[in-house]
């Protein structure tokens, strides 16, 4: 049997457009297993990473079928799913809607695993959202910054 797996994810720039990264702390229930992830962009956007935070997490997780609990802090990536929304503009391809190529990644992704979003305030005292805003934060302030090249080729 699958072990739900918690993922808390967090994106940032600096500037919006500007320097950016994401956070990314996964857990596994019922074993000792806490992994990081973090990269940084050179001009991106904060929804951007909010969504390829949850994108790069949901694509580390090598067993089909888990149960997977996301929390964010991105009221714009936890409605789009829980709400409809994303499966709305799907139908649409996308017409007027921003981050095409990630909403594209994401929906790829999204039904090889049972995945449940639960919005979190930002700032309020949550350790493992808190350490995703700081390894967002320290990955886009970074030296090793690589680019974005869905933001690039849509603007």
């Amino acid at each position: 049997m699958n072990k739900p797996i918690t993922i808390y994810t967090d994106g940032s720039s600096i500037g919006n457009p500007g320097p950016g990264g994401y956070g990314i702390v996964m857990l596994v229930e019922g074993e000792d297993y806490k992994k990081e992830f973090s990269q940084g962009f050179k001009l991106t956007t904060n929804n951007r990473m909010e969504l390829l935070a949850v994108i790069i997490a949901v694509e580390k997780i090598k067993i089909k079928n888990s149960n997977v609990t996301i929390f964010t802090d991105s009221k714009y990536v936890s409605d789009a799913v829980e709400k409809g929304w994303v499966f709305d503009w799907e139908k649409k391809k996308f017409k007027n809607k921003k981050n095409p190529d990630l909403w594209m990644r994401f929906l790829n992704i999204y039904n090889e695993h049972k995945i449940k979003f639960h919005w979190v305030k930002g700032h309020s005292n949550d350790f493992y959202n808190d350490r995703c805003d700081l390894l967002a934060n320290n990955a886009a302030k970074s030296s090793n910054l690589i680019e974005d090249s869905g933001y690039n080729n849509q603007n």
